[in-house]
């Protein structure tokens, strides 16, 4: 597997998914260095001088207007990270916690925190050899960054806090020398420019979007199914008719849906003689509704792939003007915001794909056997996985509501006003997984809808039946739901459906 070389400024959000969740190895750029070399040194330098500059030789927060001495600036470091790792809660999963390494050692290369190259490469060697530190998913509020998780991820690179090592939790220490590494002695500055930044709400929502983009290529799938088993029109797809209201998500849609029903028999039998004019809005308005959840993340993909590449320590070090600059980089409210919407957005794909359910499910407007079952009253067919699906849309407009509005003031006061960003992260992760279960959920049911009108769909559609029928059976009478409800789930994780109709029709977007 070729190594990725970071220099602060041109990673991807693939290099983020490839470097978590497939272990692509990772070096630091070796012109890079040598930016990062000239910071570390303007530090050291100043370190060794009387001019009071943050967090190298003053407190912290509120603390900033005590000077520290210079026998005491290692003591000063150490203690921050011990101090600052105040998490609670449940460990972050490994993937996350490798994306946080990655972003952090990302930061740092850009050569604008003044910490020594060899501290970028321990952060990087943590990634490489498969330790990960043990980080609470509760704790920050987004202010000066993410200071509380990224304390916790800091101090295994002392040899202090937890980490995994071959899947066994263990002393940082520990890990440490099982992966055959030493601990670090900090430098200046190097426990703050550890702490400072964005690195975990953006790491969390880095996957999170990634993920929720394969959600919008299948919910475009499984829509394209329920219309064909309801036996809508494409009428409402109309290429000219969107290009009247051109929003770029919406046309992009229309024209999945457009390119998924091609040449389907099912259509063509109903053209003539229907006495329906319209069909229901969950079918009608997909590509109004997908297409906006696509343009609010593609928003949000704009601000994070902004945010991967960006300085968020402080203060920051110009090197090549000798000047040491204190700001509020490190403040989360851009990624906050953006994490926000994209939970919006993503909770819509699960609300109109549950209404599609509803319609389904629902005997006297599908035209279909009630509750999809061959063998309706002694049979309760897909009646409670509909129930299922309400109960993850309920959740999911709960946890809509923005966390980027509830800032509490912390640091006495110092900090009056905080992002919450790490709040929206896990709210849209969270969300993610909701609508990926109904939309599972939409996919078995659009399956056992189309084998009941014993029909065949269009060639790409009939591809993505026949990888849900390879996953899981027909319902032909009442067995538990959820196991055939995570076997779905994993194929639209995986991305399974998008991959079968793309080899059967083309490509989809």
């Amino acid at each position: 597997m070729a190594t990725l070389r970071i220099d602060g400024n041109s990673l991807t959000i693939a290099d983020v998914v490839s470097v978590a969740r497939r272990a692509t190895p990772v070096a630091l750029d070796r012109a890079s260095e040598q930016l990062v070399r000239a910071a570390a040194k303007l530090v050291g330098d100043v370190a060794d001088g009387d001019t009071p500059i943050y967090g190298v030789n003053t407190g912290f927060g509120d603390l900033s207007r005590v000077r520290i001495q210079r026998a005491d600036l290692a003591t000063l470091q150490l203690n921050l990270l011990r101090s600052h790792a105040a998490g609670v809660g449940e460990p972050l999963p490994d993937d996350v916690v490798r994306a946080v390494l990655l972003l952090r050692a990302n930061t740092l290369a850009a050569g604008r925190s003044g910490v020594r190259a060899e501290t970028i490469d321990l952060l990087l060697d943590l990634l490489n050899r498969g330790v990960h530190p043990v980080i609470p998913m509760h704790g920050s509020v987004g202010a000066s960054g993410d200071l509380a998780p990224l304390a916790h991820s800091a101090l295994v690179l002392v040899g202090e806090g937890e980490a995994t090592f071959d899947g066994k939790r263990m002393t940082g220490a520990e890990a440490l020398k099982r992966a055959d590494l030493k601990p670090l002695e900090l430098a200046p500055k190097e426990a703050l420019a550890l702490i400072n930044g964005t690195q975990v709400m953006t790491a969390i929502g880095c996957l999170a979007l990634h993920d929720a983009e394969v959600l919008c290529t299948s919910a475009d799938i499984v829509g394209a199914l329920s219309a064909e088993a309801l036996r809508a029109t494409d009428a409402a797809w109309d290429a000219a008719l969107h290009a009247e209201r051109p929003h770029p998500g919406q046309e992009v849609v229309a024209a999945n849906l457009r390119r998924l029903v091609h040449g389907s028999p099912i259509i063509a039998s109903h053209r003539d003689g229907d006495p329906r004019v319209q069909d229901p809005y969950s079918v009608r308005c997909m590509p109004q509704v997908h297409g906006a959840s696509r343009d609010a993340l593609a928003y949000t993909r704009r601000v994070l792939e902004i945010e991967i590449n960006s300085v968020t320590d402080n203060p920051l070090v110009f090197a090549e003007e000798k000047r040491i600059v204190s700001g509020g980089n490190f403040h989360g409210q851009p990624v906050a915001v953006a994490l926000d919407l994209a939970t919006i957005a993503v909770a819509e794909l699960a609300d109109i794909s549950e209404s599609r359910i509803d319609r389904m499910t629902n005997g006297h407007t599908s035209g279909l056997p009630a509750f999809l079952s061959p063998d309706p009253g002694r049979n309760s067919g897909f009646m409670v996985a509909q129930y299922t699906a309400a109960a993850l849309v309920a959740e999911n407009r709960l946890r809509a509501m923005p966390a980027s509005v509830e800032s509490i003031p912390t640091s006495a006061d110092m900090e009056d006003h905080v992002s919450m960003g790490v709040h929206a992260a896990h709210k849209v992760a969270a969300v993610v997984a909701n609508t990926r279960d109904v939309l599972a959920i939409e996919a078995l049911c659009a399956a056992q809808g189309l084998d009941l009108l014993a029909m065949t769909s269009s060639a790409a559609l009939e591809a993505a039946r026949r990888v849900i029928r390879e996953h899981v059976a027909r319902l032909e009478t009442d067995r538990p739901l959820a196991p055939d409800i995570s076997s779905m789930r994993d194929v639209i994780a995986r991305d399974l459906l998008a991959t079968a109709v793309r080899h059967a029709a083309g490509e989809l977007r």
